[in-house]
């Protein structure tokens, strides 16, 4: 047994003794947030994916008919804001389109204003199978998260927020 296994913590906590060991004038401290969030992102991805496999999608599909859904009635939004929603680029956006609307969960209606423009609008199907999918994903999510009481959550998402908003204000100066 090595001192690394009998020093208590996590994976993140060994990895900063390491290297600490190893490189000593070296700041780790940001492993503590970014190696953790990209451990339970790596955790987390395959129990969601197999939420949306279960509904007939995957997950980027997923963001698509949700965010028609969540955009509210008539759930329509052109291409643009659709891809600006999902960070994406409008050729990753134009093959999940096709996709969803060869499986009846979208249609592409031109636009009445410009004929060289398009909107994307959920179906009947698209808006029962949206609605199906992030129920089952909350519910998915709320179970993963059980080891945190509700206000250890709302800290832990109140504190990625404030991270989340601070780098995405870098990003836009």
């Amino acid at each position: 047994m090595t001192v690394d296994e009998k020093v208590p913590g996590d994976d993140v906590d060994r990895f900063r003794r390491q290297w600490a060991r190893e490189l000593p004038d070296v700041d780790t401290s940001p492993m503590s947030v970014f190696g953790r969030i990209n451990r339970l992102a790596q955790r987390l991805h395959p129990k969601i994916s197999a939420v949306f496999a279960a509904h007939g999608i995957d997950r980027g599909e997923f963001d698509v008919i949700g965010t028609l859904r969540r955009s509210g009635p008539p759930y329509r939004l052109t291409p643009t804001e659709l891809y600006t929603s999902l960070m994406l680029t409008s050729g990753g956006l134009t093959s999940r389109l096709v996709k969803l609307e060869e499986v009846g969960l979208i249609v592409r209606e031109q636009s009445s204003e410009d004929r060289r423009s398009f909107s994307a609008r959920l179906t009947r199907k698209g808006i029962r199978l949206a609605e199906a999918a992030f129920r089952a994903d909350m519910a998915n999510e709320l179970a993963m998260l059980a080891a945190l009481p509700e206000s250890e959550r709302e800290a832990l998402a109140e504190l990625l927020c404030k991270l989340l908003a601070a780098l995405e204000q870098r990003k836009a100066d």
